[in-house]
């Protein structure tokens, strides 16, 4: 039986992804424009700030339209962004309103809970797929160990 909280558990993972997600792509487009601002060879802390800050105020969809246009030819295709980026926003926007009262029935709650089975499939799809480009291969570090060289504690982004 699918309960409350399991669907509350799921939310929360599939939220965890598209941050996940956001973040990924905002460190790839902050990469482009600090080396479009020739950062490495004239480091400028100053517009170093400016441009994270820049970076910091996009939604994911404007995140996603500004990485396309710097990189023409993207190893992560812009239709499974765009399924991302709607999934996301379904999650963010509509799940609950969707589901309205599904959430009082241990059917209701199973629908829910294969919703959000499939929005977190879409959403890691597009992530793992910014990873694989960016020379990332999480899964081959989690299944070699490689998890233990994780980060644990807080640090400062």
């Amino acid at each position: 039986m699918v309960t409350l909280a399991n669907v509350y558990e799921k939310f929360g993972e599939v939220s965890e992804a598209a941050q996940l997600l956001e973040t990924e792509l905002g460190t790839m487009l902050l990469t482009h424009e600090c080396l479009d601002a020739d950062l490495i060879r004239n480091p400028d802390s100053a517009k170093a700030s400016d441009i994270v800050q820049k970076v910091n105020k996009h939604t994911l969809g404007r995140l996603i339209s500004a990485l396309n246009a710097k990189q023409k030819d993207s190893a992560v295709s812009a239709e499974m962004l765009e399924t991302a980026l709607r999934a996301r926003n379904f999650l963010s926007h509509s799940f609950y309103r969707h589901h309205n009262f599904r959430r009082n029935s241990s059917e209701g709650r199973e629908l829910m809970l294969n919703d959000l089975e499939r929005l977190h499939n879409e959403i890691l799809a597009a992530y793992l797929a910014l990873l694989s480009a960016s020379g990332i291969d999480i899964d081959g570090q989690i299944s070699s160990g490689g998890n233990s060289q994780l980060p644990t504690r807080w640090v400062k982004i």
